[in-house]
This record gives C-alpha cells, sequence and structure tokens, in this order.
C-alpha cells in the first residue's frame, strides 16, 4: 500500500495496482509527446540533407560529391583528374597555362633557356633541364605534382608514361603543338578552367579576323617565307604547325610552292634560287643559327633574290615564333601586321 498526503494532512491509501497503472498512464503520454516532436523536427528538415547523410553513410563517392572525373587521353590512358588540380607538371605547355591563368610548378627549359617571352610571368617559376632529356620519376616526385601532363606522345615512350602515373595522374596528347586551339580547350576542360578557355580563343580569333582583313588589304595575293636557321641546317617552315600555321593558314599569306604540300623544306645555297616569295621572315633559331645566316645571306644567290633586292627581309623574335600557343600566336600576329601591312 503507498499514501499520499494533501496539503490538508489527510492521508489518501491507494493499493499497488492503482499506483502502477498511473505510473504507465504518464509514461505513455510522455512517449507520445516526445514522438510527435521528432517527427514534426523531421519533417522541417530539407530533403539533401537527408540525401547527403544517406550517401555518406553508404560511402558514395560519385563525381557531383567528389568533384574528380575520369577521362580518356590521347593515347587511350584512362586517368582519374582532381576536382581542382593545385600543383601541375606539363612541361612545353607553360603558354597556354598561363592563358588559363595557371602557373606549373616548374617550367621546361633547355639547358638554362627557358621560354624568353613568358619569364615576366614565370619569373618565379623553377625551371627544369630537358636538354638530356625526360626528367627522372624522383626529380618529378619532388615537385609533388598532382596532375601530369605531356604534351607530346614521344615524351610517353620507353616506359616514361608508367613511372610517371605512379606519381600522379597523367594525360598524353598526342602533338598539343599540332593544334593549339584544340589543346587549350581540353587543358581548359582538365584544369576547370573551360570558361577561361573558351574567353581566351574568343578574343584570339577576333584578333585573326581583323588581322587577316588587314592583310587582304595590304598584300593580298603575295607569298611570304618563313626561314627557320639552326645549328644543323635552315629549313623553310610550312603551313601546318606553329608560326608557319598562324601566317599561311590563319592569316591566309601566301607560301613558296616548295613547302606548298610539306610541313618544311630544307634550304640549301643550290635550292635558294628557287625560292617564290615577296617577303621573307628570317628566324635565328635560339641563336645557334649566326653562322648558318652570314653563309647564306652573304652569298651572290641570296643577294639575286627579289625580295632581298626590294628589302622585304625581316628578321624575327625566334622566342616567340617558334613558340606554341597563344600568347606566341598573337605576338607573331602583331609582327606581321605591323611588318607587312605598313
Amino acid at each position: 500500500m503507498f499514501h499520499l498526503a494533501n496539503r490538508f494532512g489527510t492521508v489518501f491509501r491507494f493499493p499497488f495496482t492503482v499506483w502502477l497503472c498511473l505510473v504507465l498512464a504518464v509514461s505513455l503520454l510522455t512517449g507520445c509527446g516526445s514522438n510527435q516532436a521528432q517527427r514534426a523536427e523531421s519533417s522541417e528538415q530539407p530533403q539533401s540533407v537527408s540525401t547527403a547523410a544517406d550517401a555518406s553513410a553508404t560511402g558514395a563517392n560519385t563525381p557531383a560529391s567528389s568533384g574528380e572525373r575520369t577521362v580518356k587521353d590521347e593515347l587511350g590512358h584512362e586517368i582519374t583528374v582532381p576536382a581542382e588540380p593545385k600543383r601541375v607538371f606539363a612541361p612545353y605547355l607553360e603558354d597556354s597555362l598561363l592563358k588559363l591563368g595557371i602557373k606549373p610548378v616548374v617550367q621546361w627549359s633547355n639547358g638554362n633557356m627557358a621560354h624568353a617571352y613568358l619569364q615576366e610571368e614565370l619569373k618565379d617559376v623553377p625551371k627544369l633541364d630537358f636538354s638530356g632529356g625526360l626528367p627522372s620519376p624522383e626529380v618529378i616526385m619532388s615537385y609533388n605534382p598532382d596532375l601530369i601532363i605531356l604534351h607530346t606522345a614521344t615524351y610517353a615512350a620507353n616506359g616514361t608514361y608508367e613511372n610517371y602515373a605512379k606519381i600522379a595522374p597523367t594525360y598524353v596528347f598526342q602533338n598539343a603543338s599540332g593544334d593549339v586551339e584544340k589543346s587549350l580547350v581540353t587543358l581548359g576542360e582538365l584544369l576547370g578552367k573551360s570558361a577561361q578557355a573558351d574567353q581566351a580563343l574568343k578574343v584570339y580569333r577576333q584578333k585573326v579576323q581583323e588581322a587577316k582583313e588587314k592583310l587582304d588589304q595590304a598584300v593580298g595575293g603575295k607569298k611570304v617565307a618563313i626561314m627557320r636557321f639552326a645549328a644543323k641546317g635552315v629549313s623553310l617552315m610550312g603551313a601546318n604547325y606553329l608560326c608557319g600555321n598562324v601566317v599561311h593558314q590563319q592569316l591566309g599569306v601566301g607560301k613558296s610552292k616548295l613547302v606548298e604540300n610539306a610541313n618544311s623544306a630544307n634550304v640549301t645555297l643550290e635550292t635558294l634560287s628557287n625560292l617564290d616569295a615577296d617577303y621573307i621572315f628570317v628566324i635565328n633559331a635560339y641563336g645557334q643559327g649566326t653562322q648558318r645566316m652570314k653563309e647564306m645571306t652573304e652569298s651572290s644567290i641570296w643577294k639575286s633574290i627579289p625580295a632581298v633586292k626590294q628589302g622585304h627581309v625581316y628578321e624575327v623574335n625566334d622566342e616567340y615564333w617558334l613558340g606554341s600557343g597563344l600568347i606566341a600566336y598573337e605576338k607573331i600576329i602583331d609582327d606581321t601586321v605591323k611588318l607587312l601591312a605598313k
């Protein structure tokens, strides 16, 4: 028997069974109130919170949540690209990276000579010498890249790809210099910079169109020869790559029949007399063609060429005329307009 006293001192006596019933009733009422509160709270939560929690609980790793993407490079390798690469190793693609607002962890160089026309932007980026061949995996690891991009398939040969891929995801171009605009789009996709790539191409194509109109009026129907003097010889550059592509394909300036269907053509004193061009652009490749330039330009055959007689020979800057990227190409366009559309 349990006892309860009221405020007047009267004592009420309850059998045990009655007391037990009262306790159970209170417990049920409390439980119902708690469940209703929980249901009300749950109904106010956004559905996305529940979904995110479920995904986390199941260990889901979708592209939307992680940001990583799986892509195939131009050699068919399947790689997983980080959502936002921070440390990019992409030798010889510095021009295009800068167009996208990205600085690599290290820059390509031949000895201590790098892309001179980019050095103001890359002055704080260390140089890596490729003159003796590709750097070892140990050297690459020291820069701690989170994405490696090789600009040509030859860079990936002889087991190099397999070694580099162990360090970081490695994307390989067949030849990024072959189509700079296409390569820039691909880089934009890889690096999460597609908007920047699209804008850079829009500005560049407008520049090409304006320059083409000026050149059509100034030298329409005329031909230009682009002669490259190097340590190993002299060549005439065709219209399929680098500055030849810019001048002949994009700007529409005529080319010599010597490279009508070729990427390039060797030039000797014997073949020099067949050079059909109204203007000649001369490139001293990395300063290594000085002696060959002297030998050829002092010859009687050179001096008999109509373009030479008319003073239509211009030495252009090898730093960017042999460059690969929109920054170099824009400079080439500026030079061409300045020299031919006076």
